[in-house]
């Protein structure tokens, strides 16, 4: 787990993944750096930006990000105390995996139980 603490909002708790250059490009790592920190001073996203995963938890959804040749997505819920970031991957079909659901579920859980000590 690592945490990213912003100099104003809530951090970023990131539990599996990373945006970073590449496989992302350059620009496909600003906009979701800049989507991010909207997120931590407490922005609501919406579509385009952002569509709600209700089959991954509550207050889940993913950023979309497009990029020169796959779009990608980061799975994130927020929190009263932090934005916490389930997965990065690129999606390459309408449907998101289940094995990317499954994962981002028990990832959740598990900081879930360990933050709650």
């Amino acid at each position: 787990m690592l945490i990213d603490v912003a100099p104003a909002g809530k951090p970023l708790v990131w539990l599996h993944g990373q945006v970073k250059s590449p496989p992302l490009t350059a620009a496909a790592r600003i906009e979701a750096g800049l989507l991010l920190r909207r997120l931590q001073r407490g922005e609501r996203l919406g579509l385009p930006h952002s569509r709600p995963m209700p089959g991954v938890g509550p207050r889940c959804h993913e950023l979309r990000i497009p990029d020169e040749t796959v779009t990608w997505r980061i799975v994130y819920r927020v929190d009263s105390d932090a934005v916490v970031i389930a997965d990065v991957f690129a999606k390459k079909t309408q449907k998101t995996p289940g094995s990317v659901v499954e994962a981002c579920r028990r990832r959740l859980r598990t900081y879930h139980v360990i933050c709650d000590r």
